[in-house]
């Protein structure tokens, strides 16, 4: 099922259950995916590559919002995007461990024979390459950083 169908019967449900943020984190999902579709211009739907990359886009945003909103002091705007952010990664692929993030980036450095900072670039691509959707780039750039000093 693709994920356009997949949220358009969530966001049924959603209206059913007259759950609001779930609804509006729902159609701000929708809404991203036809944008990147007319972006195309096609009228085809977008591979599950970019729809990955786009969703974990908008988990990130609603993290970073909810960050700045702590440091502000402002909790009571910091929980809803934290659990828009939830409702959003239900559709992603299930994200590896920090430990087993480690385990292929270890095994990446060894293969490439990379050592040092300067060898960072070289890593970093291949490491976000084979993670793609599985973990985030942050956490890949801080294991990459803590293996090669």
């Amino acid at each position: 099922m693709s994920l356009q169908i997949q949220i358009n019967e969530e966001i049924k449900t959603a209206m059913r259950a007259k759950d609001t943020l779930s609804l509006e984190s729902l159609r701000a999902v929708k809404s991203a995916l036809l944008l990147a579709q007319t972006e195309t211009g096609s009228k085809e739907e977008i591979s599950e590559e970019d729809e990955i990359k786009l969703l974990q886009r908008l988990v990130k945003q609603r993290k970073d919002s909810a960050n700045i909103y702590v440091e502000q002091g402002r909790p009571d705007l910091a929980e809803p995007e934290l659990l828009q952010a939830a409702v959003i990664e239900k559709f992603l692929p299930a994200q590896l461990s920090e430990e087993e993030v480690e385990t292929i980036v270890a095994k990446i450095i060894a293969d490439s024979g990379a050592s040092g900072m300067a060898s960072m670039g070289k890593v970093m691509g291949e490491a976000a390459a084979q993670l793609a959707g599985k973990a985030d780039g942050k956490t890949i750039s801080t294991i990459v950083k803590k293996l090669l000093s």
